[in-house]
């Protein structure tokens, strides 16, 4: 069977349901399953997502009613299909074994079926099951069981973010808490790269994944990966994941991690990144507050037992120093979203998927000269300098996005501003 590449992004939030019960707090009322399933296809490009608070009852009557009227159809392989894209039924949700920090993990189920068998069971054990994210009360080890037994897939949720993450939060290991046999892949995170998670050996054996983690539908796709498939469905994903028959990950894309607002340690007081081989994470040496978010590069190289290359995009900084050597992995590509781009408001980013199709689309293949002629040289250059990865980056950190600047003209942009109120 031939084997095609397929754009994947799988970490997206439902804001709302339709009749208006909140599902994720944060998310935007606008992300409902239909809406998420028609701006990746019609718009974004995406031939899968994964939309991951399908195990609450109010969104599973939402597919259903979809499926009963024939707009979506659930293929054998898995998934639901939506014009020219393919949703992924997950869940994420929150763990906490005692003596251990808190995590998100992501579950992902082949059919509506599975998914709602899913749903009664955390019913007995999650406050509720309807909302995003919600706490679990069983150990992280049961709620695997539970997953992988009726034929799913988990995956550890931006593994490195200061809240509520497998390294950030909860341990210094995924062994301390996890079966490390039923863990599909690990998901990065904003402020990561795979140059960044290599210095951790533990992480050798999996497939590294970068999603949006999505909180509004403009934010679908700022993260995303290549897939090698024959055709985009849960059975395809899950060889994908575990790189069998041809099938694999070729590719991740996803922001610079010194443009996440989680990158270096931060003290919240006087606003000022603080780097750890001047300073603890305890008080900042400025200021003296003890109002300091612990980076993610510095926890990072806090829990490393490799070291990081001293060329490394990712960071000034080096790791402890141990002679093994991290596998080698799929290209990660340094992305940045149509959304991110100065002067490219609403308007003209019409223009351009009318022009073009889909954002995926305009990032990877237009050529500069189509791109003048639709948005003019500003915007057109700034599209090719992200494309290759020319921009000069100031590094984020406590909850403040980094800033682009841009080589032609030298000025900074904050993108704090473009992003919004997304929370993710």
């Amino acid at each position: 069977m031939e084997l095609r590449s397929f754009y994947a992004d799988l970490h997206i939030h439902i804001g709302r349901t339709e009749e208006g019960q909140a599902v994720k707090i944060s998310g935007s009322k606008d992300l409902t399953f239909y809406n998420i399933a028609r701006e990746a296809s019609d718009r974004k490009g995406m031939d899968m997502v994964g939309i991951i608070d399908c195990q609450s009852p109010a969104v599973q009557r939402e597919m259903q009613h979809y499926l009963d009227k024939g707009e979506m159809e659930e293929l054998a392989e898995g998934g639901i299909r939506y014009h020219h894209s393919t949703v992924i039924l997950g869940s994420e949700i929150e763990i906490r074994d005692p003596g251990m920090g808190t995590a998100h993990l992501l579950a992902y189920l082949p059919t509506l079926a599975k998914m709602q068998e899913f749903t009664r069971w955390m019913s007995q054990h999650m406050k509720n099951v309807g909302l995003s994210s919600q706490r679990i009360y069983v150990p992280a080890k049961v709620l695997q069981d539970e997953v992988v037994g009726r034929g799913g897939l988990l995956v550890p949720a931006h593994i490195f973010t200061p809240h509520k993450s497998m390294y950030g939060s909860c341990s210094t290991r995924m062994e301390h808490v996890l079966d490390l046999d039923k863990i599909a892949a690990v998901e990065l995170g904003l402020s990561a790269d795979s140059d960044m998670a290599g210095v951790i050996s533990e992480l050798d054996r999996y497939t590294f994944l970068t999603n949006s983690d999505a909180h509004s539908l403009a934010k679908i796709g700022r993260e995303y990966n290549v897939l090698q498939l024959a055709e985009p469905n849960f059975e395809e994903l899950r060889k994908a994941l575990a790189n069998q028959d041809g099938r694999s990950v070729l590719a991740n894309y996803g922001l610079n991690p010194r443009l996440g607002k989680y990158h270096r340690t931060y003290c919240s007081a006087c606003s000022t990144i603080l780097d750890e081989r001047e300073t603890t994470v305890e008080r900042c040496i400025f200021c003296g507050s003890k109002k300091v978010v612990r980076g993610v590069m510095d926890r990072i190289l806090d829990i490393a037992d490799r070291s990081l290359a001293a060329d490394s995009a990712s960071t000034d900084s080096s790791a402890k120093n141990v002679m093994t050597e991290p596998p080698s992995r799929p290209p990660y590509h340094y992305q940045v979203p149509l959304e991110y781009m100065p002067g490219l408001g609403p308007r003209k980013l019409n223009l351009l998927l009318e022009q073009f199709g889909t954002e995926m689309r305009v990032l990877h293949h237009v050529t500069h000269q189509q791109l003048l002629e639709t948005v003019g040289e500003d915007i057109a250059d700034f599209i090719i300098q992200a494309r290759e990865d020319k921009l000069t980056l100031q590094t984020g950190g406590g909850g403040q996005y980094g800033k682009v600047v841009k080589h032609s003209r030298g000025k900074a942009v904050d993108t704090q501003a473009m992003v919004h109120t997304d929370k993710s």
